[in-house]
C-alpha cells in the first residue's frame, strides 16, 4: 500500500465518517495539533531514555500518555460527538484521574516553588517544557473548537491537565538531575 493516496492534494482531508473538510479546519487544526504533542513528548521520550535508570517510570507514564494521545485525536477527527455510529474511543475521566495521580507523585519529590520558572534548566526538562506549551496550544485549541462544534468536553480536561503534568515533569526532570529550576527575573536587563 502507498502511503500517498492523492486525496488531500486540493487542501482537504477526511473526517471519521468520510466527511470532506478544508485542511484550515479547526478540527484538523485540534487533532493536528495533538498529532504535535504526541510528536513532541517522543522526541523527549529519545532524550529521556539517554538516562532510563533516572527516568524509567517517566518514560513509562509519557509513553501512555501517547497511546492516550491517539485515541484524543481520534475523537476530535469524529464529529458525531456524542453519538457515533463508528464506535470512536472516547476521552475519559479516568485518563484525567490517571494523570492527577502522577502529578502528585511526582509533586511529592519537588519542592514548593515560590517563583515563576523560566522553561529552562536540563536539555530533558527543556524538551518537556517545549511539549507544556504545544499542550496548551492543543487545548485553547480544542476550547476554540467547542465553540462551533461539538465535541468531547473530557478532551478540553485532559487536555489542561495534561499541560499541569509536563510541567512538574519538567521541574522532576531538573531534580532528579540535580539541576535547579530557572527562576524568572523580573527587572533583567
Amino acid at each position: 500500500m502507498k502511503i500517498y493516496t492523492r486525496t488531500g492534494d486540493k487542501g482537504e482531508t477526511g473526517l471519521i465518517g468520510g466527511e470532506r473538510v478544508s485542511k484550515a479546519d479547526l478540527r484538523i487544526v485540534a487533532y493536528g495539533t495533538v498529532d504535535e504533542l504526541n510528536s513532541n513528548i517522543g522526541l523527549a521520550i529519545s532524550h529521556l531514555k539517554l538516562k532510563e535508570a533516572v527516568f524509567h517510570d517517566l518514560i513509562d507514564v509519557l509513553t501512555q500518555i501517547q497511546n492516550d494521545l491517539f485515541l484524543v485525536g481520534s475523537d476530535l477527527a469524529d464529529p458525531d460527538y456524542p453519538a457515533s455510529k463508528y464506535n470512536t474511543p472516547r476521552t475519559v475521566g479516568s485518563m484525567t484521574s490517571r494523570l492527577e495521580s502522577v502529578i502528585d507523585k511526582f509533586e511529592e519529590e519537588l519542592q514548593p516553588i515560590t517563583f515563576f520558572i523560566l522553561p529552562a534548566g536540563s536539555i530533558e526538562a527543556a524538551f518537556l517544557h517545549v511539549c507544556r506549551a504545544v499542550s496548551r496550544r492543543a487545548e485553547t485549541t480544542a476550547v476554540a473548537l467547542a465553540k462551533s462544534s461539538s465535541i468531547n468536553p473530557a478532551i478540553i480536561t485532559y487536555l489542561n491537565r495534561m499541560s499541569d503534568l509536563l510541567f512538574v515533569a519538567a521541574r522532576l526532570a531538573n531534580r532528579r538531575q540535580g539541576v535547579a529550576d530557572v527562576a524568572w527575573v523580573k527587572d533583567q536587563p
